[in-house]
């Protein structure tokens, strides 16, 4: 499952990768949704940009009692499931359950995929996405839409259309901010 914010006009970062846009618009309601969706999930995998920041942010907010609740909830689930880095330069992270592979990552998440356990969710990591996208590796878009246009950056499908998805289900935020639930069609 991918989990990824996007603009309206259908970037997921600016030219420089910015994305203030998009933390400028998180809310709490936002934020249990997202903690709701990664309880399904006990795998997270991520591009090394998307792993040192979010490693950074999260692997102390658990502990930290001046961080909101619902960050700390949050916290708790990612510092301690299995985080999946693909990387050609990490080699170890001291945030805990972290594998990093330097391997072909359509190989090893075809082989994750056989394995019993409960759903793989990815963040971010723009480039891996672009790879699981042309791999056909992802089965559902979990796209968090949001009503800034940027106009150039990084964008999410490099076709306007991508004819491969259904719609299955959506969810509005009082922000404006609309969740996009899609499946690959089969």
């Amino acid at each position: 499952m991918l989990s990824m914010n996007v603009t309206s006009d259908g970037y997921l970062s600016g030219p420089h990768c910015e994305l203030d846009w998009h933390f400028n618009t998180w809310t709490t309601e936002m934020a249990e949704c997202l903690a709701d969706e990664l309880n399904k999930a006990d795998t997270i995998l991520f591009g090394r940009i998307t792993f040192n920041a979010m490693s950074a942010y999260w692997s102390n907010k658990g502990v930290d009692l001046s961080s909101p609740v619902e960050d700390r909830a949050f916290a708790q689930m990612i510092n301690t499931y299995t985080k999946v880095v693909f990387s050609k330069t990490l080699t170890h992270s001291a945030w805990n359950n972290s594998i990093m592979v330097n391997d072909d990552p359509a190989n090893y998440i075809k082989q994750l995929k056989e394995q019993d356990g409960e759903a793989i969710m990815i963040y971010g990591s723009a480039q891996l996405v672009w790879y699981l996208i042309d791999s056909q590796l992802i089965d559902e878009f979990q796209l968090w839409v949001h009503p800034v246009k940027l106009g150039r950056g990084k964008l999410l499908f490099k076709s306007m259309a991508p004819h491969f998805l259904e719609l299955v289900a959506t969810k509005e935020f009082r922000n404006g901010v609309v969740l996009f639930y899609y499946r690959r069609k089969q």
